[in-house]
């Protein structure tokens, strides 16, 4: 069983910076590709950034491209969401995702193609 816990979430003003982690547990959290989620009230899940498991490579939604940054450390068993010029419109709650697919060099976007979710980190951004 793998257990995913976000935290660095806050209220941010416009412009600010964020850095969420995810710590995940109860598995080889190296071996396997992981992404990041978020949901506005309202809306539905929404992808927001992807990584390989190794790190190698990285894929964003077009929304956060150049101001969100994923990244890993496998020694910590952790990934990384370090979100800078943020906007109103990001504020949502953020959600980590496992895909257990050892060692696959891929980059998902879909929700159901993960298989274990953290509980979220609420994201405020005031105007």
């Amino acid at each position: 069983q793998v257990q995913l816990t976000e935290s660095g979430g806050g209220l941010v003003q416009a412009g600010g910076s964020l850095r969420l982690s995810c710590l995940a547990s109860g598995r080889t959290f190296s071996s396997y590709p992981m992404g990041w989620f978020r949901q506005a009230p309202g809306k539905e899940h929404e992808f927001v950034a992807a990584i390989t498991w190794s790190g190698d490579r990285t894929y964003y939604a077009e929304s956060v491209k150049g101001r969100f940054t994923i990244s890993r450390d496998n020694a910590k068993n952790t990934v990384y969401l370090q979100m800078d010029s943020l906007k109103p419109e990001d504020t949502a709650v953020y959600y980590c995702a496992v895909r257990l697919d050892r060692s696959s060099e891929g980059l998902y976007t879909k929700r159901n193609l993960y298989d274990y979710w953290g509980q979220g980190t609420q994201v405020t951004v005031s105007s």
